[in-house]
């Protein structure tokens, strides 16, 4: 499992209750870091960031988090508690696909798949789930081509399209399992009206050791139609957000004699420039 690429869920306000609320759902997780502006926590070894400032938008269901679990005891002490002053986006039932599968929106606006199977393949826990929908409807195969191309250690484990018959077009994606870096995402089309898309509530984090890295992600990715944000922050052709930053960021930004004046630096750029940061 690779804890150098993680999410970034932007919580304005909430981030130190949303902390304690995902520990205490999910039952396995723990504190990593925390200050004004970010707590990082974990939850089944795998990071997230919770955001205290930045963007102005809210999650929705574009993004989602898919959630293997091995038994139902688990799944309904999950779903108990997601949906405690959240809302049942799909209900906790059998389908095709697992015994015990519901999506749910949880009080915060995120969103969660729990997914009722055995995991034998040692998949991590909680995989982004990317749903393709209004204008960008129809592109999750070309965009999960598109990311395994960017990021090395990176493969597609399948692509399976709507059949007949199954409420979307054929040429869509029902199900897409891919690798970044040893991080694993997932895809799907919706042509449905959905009234959502991406935005930048829900971010995804790439932790580069060198500035070369940086520079590759940063160039490919803000390429064909993405454009630069700012702090390290960009958004990609498909709508997607990503923060690229550099692994040492938080001792930097931790550090009482440097830590101010690496964010007055890292205040003033959009790719961020570890020389600068480090010599602010």
């Amino acid at each position: 499992m690779n804890n150098s690429i993680y999410p970034c869920l932007t919580l304005k306000g909430k981030v130190a209750e949303a902390a304690d609320f995902y520990i205490n759902a999910f039952g396995d997780g723990k504190i990593l870091q925390t200050s004004p502006f970010v707590i990082q926590i974990q939850l089944g070894g795998q990071k997230f960031m919770l955001l205290n400032d930045g963007p102005s938008s809210k999650p929705n269901a574009s993004i989602s988090f898919m959630v293997i679990i091995e038994t139902e005891e688990e799944v309904e002490k999950y779903w108990n508690s997601l949906t405690d002053g959240g809302e049942v986006l799909m209900a906790l039932d059998t389908y095709d696909w697992s015994p015990k599968y519901g999506w749910v929106q949880d009080k915060y606006g995120v969103s969660w798949q729990l997914y009722l199977g055995d995991n034998k393949a040692g998949l991590q826990k909680f995989s982004p789930t990317l749903m393709f929908a209004g204008d960008k409807a129809g592109k999750a195969t070309e965009a999960v081509h598109f990311y395994t191309s960017v990021f090395p250690k990176s493969g597609i484990t399948g692509i399976m399209n709507y059949s007949e018959g199954e409420g979307d077009q054929t040429d869509f994606v029902k199900h897409a399992q891919f690798t970044i870096n040893d991080y694993v995402l997932m895809a799907m089309d919706s042509s449905g009206e959905q009234g959502f898309t991406f935005n930048d509530a829900i971010s995804i984090v790439v932790e580069c050791d060198t500035q070369a890295e940086i520079d590759s992600y940063w160039n490919q990715l803000t390429a064909n139609g993405g454009y630069e944000v700012a702090c390290g922050w960009l958004t990609d052709k498909y709508g997607i957000s990503w923060q690229i930053i550099p692994k040492i960021l938080g001792r930097l930004m931790t550090d009482p004699e440097r830590g101010q004046r690496a964010m007055a630096a890292l205040m003033k750029m959009k790719k961020l420039i570890i020389a600068d940061l480090e010599n602010a």
